[in-house]
């Protein structure tokens, strides 16, 4: 090979080699749309705009929130998959759309393993397990105790089938062995309140949304469902050191995108939203709510998902839900 083949091979060696880094550093370059499968003002909805917030400082890009709610979020999650593959949208989504509708909806518009690509876990937050200031009971033991002496006859509130709190009261009913009657409603709100008047015996919710009620007295909290206790309540003990070993629940979400994203658009966007984790001002947020931000690679992201689709997968099984149509 002559000189001027030897040198032509050599660019495009360096070319090449060159390209994921020159991909990564020029994106992005215009705004990007982050889908929520959920309504504005929820849950997910407030987490997502935290994390955008912070994101879009960090890319020096607008980061547009597009609320696509419905069908458990399915609505958003189908319109994600068949967005374009290049890293302008994505969506940030939990346990319900990634781990849990795939064992409760029989034809979901979607494939988790196929269609997505996780990017980074962004936050973890226990439940918390409150019950009515009515019921005689004081910690997890009693109501256990109280729950097995009288078999159907106690209940407690969801924010609907399939949710997480609907299941962490399935699978609180698997490891405590007990007979007790869950009771859906058209979201977490309404759920409460019943607990409050005591319609309802007691309900399990994200420590963010029952912490004002269990601070006015109108709600006790028994416990939280991590696997430690929480800086929101730090007196509160665990399900699982309270009376009921083994038994840990909760709720997460994180950013995903369409599959076939490059690589390193996948690679910045995981490593944009594990510094934005580590922020003050996201530390800051997430703490008042009783939540935890966190940052994960993607395959941290797949393995966990993975891990709580079959967790989920045998409470569901085990507690006789029949998939919707």
């Amino acid at each position: 090979m002559n000189k001027t083949g030897t040198f032509r091979l050599a660019l495009g060696l360096l070319a090449s080699t060159s390209l994921p880094a020159l991909a990564q550093t020029s994106y992005p370059d215009r705004p990007i749309r982050l889908i929520v499968p959920f309504a504005a003002g929820s849950a997910t909805d407030s987490s997502a705009r935290i994390f955008s917030t912070q994101l879009s400082t960090q890319l020096g890009q607008q980061i547009i929130v597009d609320n696509r709610a419905g069908a458990g979020g399915a609505i958003g999650m189908q319109a994600l998959v068949k967005s374009a593959p290049d890293g302008y949208t994505i969506a940030y989504a939990g346990a319900g759309p990634l781990a849990i509708n795939r064992s409760m909806s029989a034809n979901l518009p979607y494939d988790v393993e196929k269609e997505v690509q996780a990017i980074s876990q962004a936050i973890t937050s226990p439940l918390l397990l409150a019950v009515s200031p009515t019921l005689p009971v004081k910690s997890v033991k009693d109501m256990i105790a109280l729950a097995r002496s009288r078999p159907g006859q106690m209940s407690f509130g969801s924010a609907g089938n399939g949710t997480v709190g609907h299941l962490a009261g399935e699978y609180f009913k698997s490891l405590s062995k007990t007979d007790i009657l869950h009771v859906p409603y058209k979201g977490g709100a309404q759920a409460a309140i019943d607990t409050m008047s005591g319609f309802v015996q007691f309900l399990f919710d994200p420590t963010s949304s029952l912490a004002p009620h269990v601070t006015s007295g109108r709600l006790r909290g028994l416990a939280v469902t991590g696997p430690r206790r929480t800086k929101a309540f730090p007196n509160v003990p665990t399900v699982a050191e309270s009376g009921l070993p083994g038994y840990e629940v909760t709720t997460w979400g994180g950013i995903i995108g369409p599959a076939g994203i490059p690589r390193p658009i996948v690679t910045r966007l995981s490593e944009e939203v594990q510094k934005a984790a580590k922020s003050s001002a996201v530390i800051e947020r997430f703490s008042a709510l009783g939540t935890d931000p966190v940052g994960t690679t993607p395959e941290q992201f797949t393995e966990f998902i993975r891990k709580e689709y079959l967790k989920w997968a045998e409470v569901i099984k085990r507690a006789g839900l029949k998939q919707q149509p």
